[in-house]
C-alpha cells in the first residue's frame, strides 16, 4: 500500500475514453502511488457533466488510494471526444476543483508525453488507426484516423476484415487456400464456410472484427503466406501514416522520434519490428517509445520524474 504523500507533490493522468477512464496518481518523483477506473468519459456520447463525474470518480479514488487529499498539483486529461468547441471550457470547469493545474486534450495527445519535447510522430494501431506529429513550431499533423469505412489501415479491425475476405475468398475458390479459412471454422465451431456469414455479421461492433487479427496473426506465425501477406500490408500502411504525418511537419530528416501505442503495436513485437523496418526504408529513425499506459506516462511527464 502507498504511503501518505503530501497532496501538493501529486500529479495526476487521466486516459478517458468510450468505455472507461483510468487516473493514475505519481509523486515528485513520478513513482506511482495509485490508480483508479471509472466509467465513460467520453464527451461526445455523454456529454459534459457526466464525462466530468467519470474523471473526478476516478481521480478522487486514485488520489485516496494514494493516501493524498484533493486538489492536487497538475491533472493532464487526455479526453476522447473533446475537441468539440467548447467542450474543453466546459468540462475545465467542472473539474476545476480536482488540481491546481488542469490540462485537457484528446486521448491521443497522451502519448507525446513519452516524446522528448512532445516531438514526433505518434502512432496507435488498436481497433482503429492513426498517426498524429508535432513539431517545434508548434504545427500539427494527422495521417489516418478516418474510421473503418474510410481509413484505419493497418489496424485490429483492417487485419480481421482483410483475413475473413481472404477465408471466403479461398472457400469460393476465387483465392489462393489459406489457413485463415480452417482457422475461422475452428474459431467458431462450424462446419461449413457459409456458416461464417452469420457470426461475420451478428455484431456491428468494431471490436469484434478487430479480435479476428489474432488468428491472422497466429496464421501468419504459423507460414500461412496468405496471412504473412494481409500482416505485412497492414504494417505497410502504418508505416505510409507515418511518413505522411513526418511530411507534413519540420521534423529532423536524421532521426525521427516515434511513440507507438495500441495493442497492435504494444503486444505483437513482430508486427512493430515490421512496421519500425518499412519506415527506416525512408528515413532514420530516432527515440523510439513504447506506451502501454497512457495516463501514467502522462502522469510522469508532469511530475517531471518520467
Amino acid at each position: 500500500m502507498p504511503g501518505v504523500v503530501a497532496a501538493t507533490g501529486l500529479v495526476v493522468g487521466v486516459d478517458g475514453g468510450g468505455t472507461k477512464t483510468l487516473a493514475v496518481v505519481v509523486d515528485r518523483n513520478g513513482n506511482e502511488q495509485g490508480r483508479a477506473s471509472a466509467g465513460s468519459s467520453n464527451y461526445t456520447v455523454i456529454g459534459a457533466e457526466q464525462a466530468a463525474a467519470a474523471v473526478a470518480q476516478a481521480v478522487t479514488e486514485a488520489v485516496h488510494r494514494a493516501g493524498g487529499q484533493l486538489p492536487v498539483r497538475a491533472l493532464w486529461g487526455g479526453l476522447s471526444g473533446i475537441d468539440r468547441s467548447g467542450a474543453r471550457e466546459q468540462l475545465h470547469a467542472l473539474i476545476q476543483s480536482l488540481a491546481a493545474e488542469i490540462r485537457l486534450t484528446n486521448d491521443a495527445e497522451l502519448i507525446f508525453s513519452a516524446l522528448a519535447g512532445g516531438i514526433g510522430v505518434v502512432m496507435i494501431a488498436g481497433t482503429g488507426s492513426i498517426a498524429l506529429g508535432h513539431d517545434a513550431s508548434g504545427a500539427t499533423a494527422r495521417a489516418g484516423g478516418w474510421g473503418h469505412l474510410m481509413g484505419d489501415e493497418g489496424s485490429g479491425y483492417d487485419i480481421g476484415r482483410r483475413a475473413l475476405q481472404a477465408a471466403a475468398q479461398a472457400a469460393d475458390g476465387r483465392g489462393p487456400a489459406t489457413a485463415l479459412l480452417d482457422a475461422f471454422l475452428r474459431h467458431w465451431q462450424i462446419d461449413r464456410p457459409s456458416d461464417m456469414i452469420a457470426h461475420a455479421y451478428r455484431s456491428t461492433d468494431k471490436a469484434s472484427i478487430a479480435d479476428l487479427a489474432s488468428i491472422a496473426f497466429a496464421a501468419a506465425e504459423a507460414g500461412d503466406e496468405v496471412a504473412r501477406r494481409i500482416i505485412g500490408t497492414a504494417a505497410g500502411e502504418l508505416a505510409r501514416a507515418a511518413i505522411a504525418a513526418a511530411g507534413q511537419l519540420a521534423l529532423p530528416d536524421d532521426c525521427l522520434p516515434l511513440a507507438l501505442t495500441g495493442g497492435l503495436l504494444t503486444g505483437h513485437p513482430g508486427y512493430r519490428r515490421s512496421v519500425l523496418r518499412r519506415i527506416r526504408t525512408h528515413r532514420p529513425l530516432g527515440q523510439v517509445s513504447i506506451v502501454t499506459d497512457p495516463a501514467l506516462s502522462a502522469a510522469r511527464s508532469l511530475s517531471g520524474g518520467g
